[in-house]
């Protein structure tokens, strides 16, 4: 392909750090010619924005080398794969999801045990790679995920980060049916959908969360409680009354902050299972070990889901289990969605349009 017909696509370019990026047109990382065996080029038509997306840019998780493309929700269309590329799930044409494991080394322990969203190899769209800020994306095509036909591409995007991280955390607590779970954030990109997923399997949510807007979102989702956090004089004794007057057996934290950490591990029933999925920036100050220990509860870390879990969380979406509560603007509102996000006044996913 010549330079002058090699594609270019808009892009939603960091170039440092805080919360803005430029909207330019930049060329694909790698043209079709270019791709090695197992890449593809996707042509991308959507991608969610995510929290993480914020740290990122922060640097508060790792300081991108800049200039940089972020995002790690995107659904578009294959239109390249690589010369000599093996067997294949998918093909040219296909609609697909990329996630933010965009490649895996598929031979360690973890990839092998189909936890493979822990390789110590893993890329990461939007963070060690360009991700789906940009028209176009180099993705490998071991990791990019096939759409089910009946969910339409912008309700696809939120699932392919933050469905699946809440789905796999609720997974791994093994809750059982009936128990109680709070979900904090519950009016948020993950929380809306974690109250779904709850819903979905047999467990009685209380949503925490704060404004009218969210209380209404949560309730017609399916959380049976609400807690306003904002208005609460004492969320220990409010929650531990709304599961029972003893407490709820799960609580998810689907937000970045300290705070419902500290007040989940108490508020916690005996033996209870605190699921670690929102990340605070710093250290996680003034949580006491003595009352996990003697109370027994359990902190479970998870971070995203495996390519397994992605096609089941999607695959509730197909069943119209669970809607993603979602908001398309285009790609050049980035900036306005980031600061919106970071002040806390989204309601559901917001999902960017090329």
């Amino acid at each position: 392909m010549s330079g002058t017909d090699a594609l270019s696509g808009r892009a939603a370019v960091i170039k440092e750090l805080g919360l803005k990026t430029i909207t330019e047109t930049v060329p694909a990382k790698k043209q079709p010619s270019e791709l090695s065996p197992g890449e593809c080029l996707v042509k991308l038509e959507y991608s969610g924005v995510c929290h993480s997306d914020l740290h990122f840019m922060l640097g508060e998780f790792r300081a991108p080398k800049l200039p940089h493309v972020g995002g790690h929700e995107g659904v578009g269309h294959i239109i390249a794969i690589g010369e000599h590329t093996g067997a294949s799930a998918v093909k040219v044409g296909d609609r697909v999801g990329i996630k933010w494991i965009l490649d895996t080394c598929m031979q360690c322990e973890m990839c092998l045990s189909g936890a493979e969203q822990y390789c110590e190899k893993r890329r990461l769209a939007g963070f060690t790679d360009w991700g789906t800020f940009g028209e176009y994306v180099v993705a490998f095509v071991n990791h990019l995920v096939p759409i089910p036909e009946n969910v339409p591409s912008p309700a696809a995007a939120p699932i392919l980060c933050a469905g699946v991280t809440v789905y796999t955390a609720l997974k791994v607590s093994h809750s059982n049916v009936g128990d109680w779970v709070t979900i904090t954030g519950a009016g948020g990109g993950l929380g809306h959908l974690a109250v779904q997923y709850a819903v979905a399997m047999g467990l009685r949510v209380i949503a925490i969360d704060s404004g009218e807007d969210k209380k209404k979102v949560c309730l017609e989702l399916g959380a049976e409680k609400w807690i306003d956090f904002k208005e609460s004089k004492d969320m220990i004794q409010d929650v531990r009354a709304a599961a029972d007057g003893i407490g709820p057996h799960t609580a998810l934290i689907a937000t970045g902050t300290q705070a419902p950490y500290i007040q989940a591990s108490l508020y916690l029933r005996p033996g209870g299972k605190l699921l670690v999925v929102g990340l605070p920036a710093g250290p996680l100050n003034g949580l006491l070990l003595t009352p996990i220990a003697v109370r027994g509860i359990q902190l479970i870390g998870t971070a995203l889901g495996s390519r397994k879990d992605v096609a089941e969380a999607l695959a509730l979406v197909a069943r119209g289990k669970v809607t993603p509560h979602y908001q398309v603007v285009p790609l050049d509102q980035i900036n306005t969605v980031l600061e919106e996000m970071q002040n806390g006044k989204i309601v559901g996913r917001v999902v960017l349009q090329f």
